[in-house]
């Protein structure tokens, strides 16, 4: 039996998370798997509740859990509170720090039906299919912080920091998610400014003789983000650190039509946490509107990296991607001849292709 903990959160989160776990019900007793689920509070509704973003109890059920489902976290009724209170803060890297997830992962895969709904011409989106490791526990999101006065004015500064330690085991992830696709790894940072990017760069060409089948390759953020809508067919695997990987995933999102699309796993510690990459959308919750494909996605992650039911994770993949060969959108990733459809029945129709 396996413990999957959920965080709806807020927002949307209330909505995508159940049609998940509808999906999940459905697809486990056909590969002979045994789910539980326990819920708990998070974000901004854990706030409003017991006056904590991350409670006690909530990352206890995380930390004694197989795997974790979230939903998103956030919405502009907490932006004023004090930042160690914020909820994409101090939930998120909370619960990044307390369970030890170092790496985000995200594929970003071009369904041949969702074509038209990208913001980029077919010719260029056409084949897209990548994955983006992400580092998560270091640099400026963990590194000092502060403000201090100088000169009679504020100044406010934040810390990038790694560690040799930190680039090597998400350098390693990526080396060998590429040797079991096409053998390409491109490694992003500012190695021409940042001396943290030095040792990025340094510390990943290291480790580059110990898988001579992948061929590897260096970029920069700001390059990289260019080649990302100018030629994004030319990445297999991305590595880079926390904050060039947040902004990029985003930017990448969009080759597979719709950050509604993007799922993601946080890993590296015994328990991975599986999450849409977008936010809360509180402007669309409780309308039926969200996308709940991506936490369907994300599902299918954590059979297959949590669970190891690969069969089970394949067949959901297969599921969406049928649904949406049929015609049927979300708002979001609507285009004229198609058939708009809601959260619910969008889950109603991948339940049926499974």
């Amino acid at each position: 039996m396996a413990k999957i903990a959920l965080l709806p959160g807020d927002g949307i989160g209330q909505e995508i998370v159940p049609q998940a776990v509808r999906v999940l019900k459905h697809i486990a007793p056909k590969y002979g798997i045994e789910l539980e689920f326990a819920e708990a509070l998070v974000g901004g509704a854990a706030i409003d509740a017991l006056g904590v973003p991350l409670p006690d109890e909530t990352l206890k059920l995380c930390q004694q859990s197989d795997a974790i489902l979230l939903g998103a976290v956030g919405g502009p009724k907490w932006d004023t509170l004090p930042v160690h209170l914020r909820p994409e803060g101090a939930a998120l890297l909370g619960l990044r720090k307390n369970l030890g997830l170092f790496t985000n992962i995200r594929p970003v895969k071009m369904l041949p039906a969702l074509l038209k709904a990208s913001t980029l011409k077919e010719e260029i989106v056409n084949g897209v299919d990548m994955m983006v490791f992400r580092e998560l526990t270091g640099g400026l999101y963990f590194g000092e912080r502060g403000r201090r006065e100088v000169n009679g004015e504020t100044q406010a500064f934040d810390t990038m920091v790694y560690a040799t330690s930190e680039i090597e085991r998400i350098a390693r992830l990526g080396f060998v998610a590429a040797q079991g696709r096409r053998g390409k790894l491109c490694s992003v940072d500012k190695a021409n400014i940042l001396e943290s990017s030095r040792l990025w760069r340094e510390t990943v060409s290291k480790l580059a003789p110990e898988y001579p089948d992948v061929e590897l390759t260096h970029m920069y953020v700001d390059n990289c983000a260019m080649q990302l809508v100018r030629q994004p067919l030319q990445f297999d695997v991305i590595i880079t650190e926390n904050m060039f990987g947040d902004i990029l995933t985003d930017l990448a999102s969009m080759l597979s039509g719709s950050i509604g699309m993007l799922a993601s796993a946080s890993i590296g510690g015994k328990v991975g946490l599986y999450e849409p990459a977008h936010g809360s959308a509180p402007d669309i919750a409780g309308m039926n509107k969200a996308n709940p494909l991506a936490t369907i996605l994300s599902a299918a992650l954590l059979l297959r990296y949590a669970l190891g039911q690969e069969q089970a994770a394949a067949a959901i993949e297969a599921s969406v991607a049928q649904t949406l060969a049929q015609g049927y959108r979300t708002p979001d990733i609507y285009v004229s001849g198609c058939k708009q459809v809601g959260t619910q029945e969008m889950t109603d129709l991948v339940i049926k292709n499974v």
